[in-house]
């Protein structure tokens, strides 16, 4: 900037030359500098206003489109940002169907030591042995005594621990708070919880993941936070599982039987509300995994849905429902039972001698092998597939548990037509209890298909009409007559109108062929049968009952009397009042008036 000289030369000059006075030439200078000064900074001012006004409309106006934003967005739970990875610790509540609590948590804590800050390490490791003697002592010295800033000790303690850690008084001992998992009921239903472990790890919280069972199959809605606490609602009813457990855990003993497994399922719903395998475990103290030998020996295996056998004579109910169907028979229809029977180089033979003729109900009643492969020969291999696939025997249950998915049933390489007939008569296809009591659920369902749920209260599906419901009546009149006057006869449970099918199958070997001496008893029931509304099936494995001069290993001697007192048991639990039967009144003389 160039500035006009307040006394210019060429001015004073001229100005004394004419008698000017020099002075009023500096005053005018000085004026003019002024007024050109206010008017820089009157402009300057006004360009700070302008700038200032626009930076406070820029700002505000993010603000509010910030705001609109946040109000019409949807609502989302707050996160802190942090150096290390946020862990979500809270898990949802697992409930019976009437509320009560079979998994929970609980706060405890886990235990940690900094070494750097640690008073006495040899005297700590010490005492920290004697409160927790699995811990090792050189191995905590050296931990204590080396180059470590950070040593876990315990990942959950008890406030009885925590206390006498506290006395210890090491300020290098520390505890920081976490959840643990909690199952209450103990060994109660694990099977269908499964069990959890903590997964990422801090020191001031833990992540519980599901391993196994319902806690891992619905791991991430236990974990997601927007559900708000809400807990998983079960179909199971914790009184009817503790009967059933306790019933099942005394006829394995009884019937000195290596396993066994119970389901209790609900014929309108699919609910299932009890399902037991024995033996079980503890969820709060889960045994590990077998490394070697046979899975099904361990008691982590669930043999209701996971184990997959040949469940026997009944099969043979689906078999006599078909042939119905179709028209080919009908109860009173006489079949061919003259035994053994001659198939190429295959002979097939019933447990006694029935003659050479049966009709369609007595071949259910006394379980004639001879009499199914016939009415299977009429039917034929590729309707009676497609009938079975229709009950869902091809394929695994669908059941909410990770374990379901191992439960596929095993199929023949060829459906021919002596695979169907021992097919019919439950050989050559292996299935779990689980596909049983669905299947068995449909025929109690006026022959609608029913698919098993473990979840309380979902929408209900509506099953395929795999059958008549005529079909479906006349089948529970033969499985009653299996009860009132067959193999089934210790099934009888007065008040309750008992409809079932006994299956003894022998038992396959790992190495291929079947055991002499080992068989899977299986009873299927429903009841009641004039309005059955709760199906029941139990299996043994390897029963032998000892009662009498010779070992029986037969449905009707094990299974039979095991699942009638389960019934006896959870009818009244149910709410199923006794229908009393006829009597004979001795003593009295009826009179007419």
């Amino acid at each position: 900037m160039i500035r006009t000289p307040l006394r210019p030369l060429a001015r004073i000059l001229h100005a004394r030359a004419t008698g000017a006075n020099p002075d009023e030439i500096e005053r005018e200078n000085i004026r003019l500098r002024g007024e050109a000064t206010r008017d820089s900074a009157r402009v300057q001012a006004a360009t700070r206003l302008v700038v200032m006004a626009l930076a406070f409309g820029l700002a505000f106006s993010t603000v509010g489109v910030r705001m609109a934003m946040l109000a019409a967005a949807e609502p989302a739970e707050p996160s802190l940002n942090g150096a290390e990875t946020q862990i979500l610790a809270q898990r949802a509540d697992i409930v019976d169907r009437k509320g009560r609590v079979l998994a929970t948590n609980l706060v405890t804590h886990a235990l940690y030591a900094q070494p750097p800050i640690m008073v006495d390490p040899v005297t700590t490791a010490e005492k920290l042995v004697q409160i927790f003697p699995d811990l090792d002592r050189e191995r905590l010295i050296r931990d204590f005594s080396g180059g470590r800033k950070f040593v876990w000790l315990k990942k959950k303690i008890s406030p009885e621990q925590m206390q006498a850690v506290h006395d210890i008084g090491d300020p290098g001992l520390l505890f920081g708070p976490r959840e643990m998992r909690l199952y209450p009921n103990g060994a109660l239903a694990a099977h269908v919880l499964g069990g959890a472990r903590f997964g990422q790890e801090g020191v001031s919280s833990a992540e519980i993941v599901g391993v196994a069972g319902i806690e891992k199959q619905r791991d991430q809605w236990l974990a997601d936070p927007a559900n708000q606490g809400a807990p998983l609602q079960l179909s199971l009813d914790l009184t009817l599982q503790s009967a059933v457990e306790e019933v099942l855990a005394g006829g394995m003993k009884l019937m000195n039987a290596k396993g066994a497994s119970a389901i209790l399922l609900e014929v309108e719903t699919g609910e299932v509300l009890a399902m037991a395998s024995l033996p079980d475990f503890d969820p709060n103290d889960r045994p590990a995994p077998l490394t070697k030998g046979d899975q099904s020996d361990s008691p982590l295996f669930n043999r209701a849905v996971q184990g997959v056998y040949e469940l026997g004579s009944t099969f043979k109910i689906f078999a006599a429902i078909q042939a119905m169907e179709l028209g080919l028979a009908n109860p009173e229809t006489m079949i061919d039972s003259a035994s053994p029977m001659r198939y190429g180089k295959h002979r097939i033979r019933d447990f006694h001698n029935y003659g050479k003729q049966l009709s369609l109900t007595d071949v259910i009643v006394k379980s004639s092998n001879v009499g199914t492969a016939r009415i299977v020969q009429m039917i034929g291999p590729e309707r009676q597939k497609d009938f079975l696939e229709t009950l869902g025997f091809l394929e695994p249950t669908g059941l909410e548990l990770v374990e379901a998915g191992a439960g596929k049933p095993i199929l023949p390489q060829k459906w021919s037509e002596i695979s169907a007939m021992t097919i019919g008569y439950g050989h050559g296809l292996s299935a779990s209890p689980m596909h049983l009591a669905a299947a068995y659920a449909t025929i109690a369902n006026g022959g609608k298909r029913v698919i098993p749920t473990l979840i309380h209260g979902g929408p209900k599906q509506g099953g395929q009409q795999v059958m008549s419901p005529a079909a479906a009546r006349r089948a529970l009149a033969m499985m009653r007559a299996v009860v009132t006057r067959g193999t089934a006869s210790f099934g009888e449970v007065p008040g309750y109108q008992v409809a079932g099918k006994t299956g003894t199958a022998d038992k396959a070997k790992p190495t291929g062929g079947y055991y002499d001496d080992k068989v899977i008893a299986t009873f299927a029931a429903a009841f009641p049968v004039t309005d059955p509304k709760y199906v029941l099936v139990l299996s043994l494995d390897e029963p032998v009952e000892t009662s009498g001069g010779e070992p029986r290993r037969t449905a009707g001697w094990t299974a039979v009397p095991v699942a009638a007192e389960v019934i006896r048991r959870v009818a009244p639990l149910l709410g199923l009042r006794p229908e009393p039967g006829p009597t004979e009144l001795e003593g009295i003389t009826l009179v007419r008036n």
